[in-house]
C-alpha cells in the first residue's frame, strides 16, 4: 500500500513541482529508504528497487510531457523486461535519487536506463545500483502502438536514441513469445 502512497505523492506533489524536460533528457527522482523497504539482512529489499523505479519512470514521462500524450491518445506503458545489478546497499533512513533516462528503441519497444545514486564522499554522484527496462506502449482498446507512431505523437527522433549492441541483444535475448502465440512451460 505504500508504494501507491509514493506513487501518488509524486504524480501529484512532486513531478509537478519538477523543472519540464526534453524527451531526451534525464530526471532525477528524490527519495528516502524507508522501514518498509527493508529485507531482514536491514537494507533494502532488492525487489523493491524495482517498486520505486516504477515511480521514478512515471516522474520522467509526466516532466518530458509524455504522460499528456499517453492521456491523449488513450495509451499505456508496460514493463516486458528488465535487468537490474546491484553494487551498493541502500540502508535505513538514507536519502538517494533515481536517473531515469529514455535511451532507445527497437522495432517493439522503449528501453530506459535507471540509475540509483548518493553521492560519495567527494559529493560527486556515485551510483549504487543500474537497471534496464524494456516498456511497450499499449492502446486501452487493444494492441501495441508502434514506435513509429510514439516518435510521431511525442515528436522525438529516432536518431536522437541510438541502443548499443549489448542492450539491443539483451532485449532479443530476453523476450517471451506473443500473447497471441503458446508459451507452454516445459523444463
Amino acid at each position: 500500500m505504500h508504494m501507491l502512497f509514493r506513487t501518488i505523492w509524486h504524480m501529484l506533489f512532486v513531478g509537478p513541482r519538477g523543472s519540464k524536460l526534453a524527451f531526451g533528457d534525464f530526471s532525477r527522482s528524490r527519495f528516502r529508504v524507508w522501514p518498509t523497504d527493508l529485507d531482514l539482512l536491514q537494507h533494502m529489499n532488492n525487489g523493491k528497487y524495482l517498486s520505486v523505479m516504477d515511480v521514478a519512470r512515471f516522474d520522467l514521462i509526466q516532466r518530458n510531457g509524455t504522460m499528456k500524450v499517453f492521456k491523449r491518445e488513450n495509451w499505456y506503458p508496460v514493463v516486458v523486461g528488465q535487468t537490474i545489478s546491484y553494487r551498493k546497499s541502500l540502508n535505513p533512513w538514507q536519502r538517494f535519487w533515481i536517473e531515469s533516462k529514455i535511451i532507445g528503441f527497437d522495432e517493439q519497444a522503449v528501453y530506459m536506463e535507471q540509475r540509483f545514486v548518493r553521492p560519495d564522499a567527494d559529493r560527486k554522484p556515485e551510483i549504487y545500483a543500474r537497471a534496464y527496462v524494456r516498456a511497450r506502449i499499449l492502446r486501452r482498446g487493444g494492441g501495441v502502438v508502434p514506435v513509429a507512431e510514439i516518435l510521431e505523437k511525442t515528436g522525438a527522433r529516432a536518431e536522437d536514441f541510438q541502443l548499443s549492441d549489448d542492450i539491443l541483444a539483451w532485449g532479443q535475448a530476453t523476450r517471451l513469445p506473443s500473447t497471441r502465440d503458446s508459451a507452454a512451460s516445459i523444463w
